[in-house]
């Protein structure tokens, strides 16, 4: 592996962590104001909206998927 290849690895893996990181601030954000947030639940391969109050409303087949 050259350095370059190296560096690139590295660099992708930070710029994941932060996106990463961004994402659950954003959520943390709405939770906080009270809306709902977004999110995929891989047991049940489905989209949900989870409101304030823990209350998840799933949309399966979003986008198509699984049609």
């Amino acid at each position: 592996m050259k350095t370059s290849d190296r560096f690139d690895y590295d660099e992708d893996e930070h710029m994941e962590a932060r996106f990463q990181k961004a994402v659950e601030i954003a959520k943390e954000t709405s939770r906080a104001k009270g809306k709902p947030v977004a999110g995929y639940d891989d047991e049940r391969g489905e989209a949900y909206m989870e409101y304030p109050d823990g209350k998840r409303v799933y949309y399966p087949n979003v986008g198509g998927i699984g049609v």
